[in-house]
């Protein structure tokens, strides 16, 4: 299972993937998002939408000193928050700025690939294409 950015000349900048995002996460505002959409310079140029694109040799494990990210079998990683020591190195090794930090636990904020965002982007800028090992990957983390 995959989140896939499809078309992003169609994305408007309403953030409503970011919302999702946050709820899922059962809070309110954007403080806990795992997804992004950034101005790509302005009005004329549109906007970007920054979200973990599941490598299948992701930099961001391969940082970690202390394997908190487990690599997905469908690429990407999954957290195991309770080996994280909150030393930020994913972020820095993401090559795609899409792994965000929350600075109230001080553990990144990594994309679980559940599809929830795509459930609420009015113009179908992200699409979510599911997989067999999936849903079990997301429940055992």
């Amino acid at each position: 299972m995959r989140l896939e950015v499809i078309d992003t000349e169609k994305c408007v900048g309403c953030q409503s993937c970011m919302f999702a995002c946050t709820r899922i996460h059962k809070e309110a505002g954007l403080s806990k998002t795992c997804i992004a959409v950034k101005s790509a310079g302005g009005i004329q140029r549109g906007f970007m939408t920054v979200v973990c694109r599941a490598c299948e040799d992701p930099p961001c494990a391969r940082a970690c000193p202390e394997d908190a990210l487990i690599i997905r079998k469908s690429g990407g990683v999954l957290l195991k928050a309770e080996k994280c020591n909150g030393c930020g190195l994913c972020v820095n090794a993401c090559i795609l700025s899409a792994v965000f930090w929350d600075d109230e636990s001080n553990k990144p904020l990594i994309c679980r690939h559940c599809g929830y965002c795509a459930k609420y982007c009015p113009y179908t800028v992200i699409e979510f294409q599911k997989g067999d090992d999936a849903e079990q990957e997301v429940e055992n983390v």
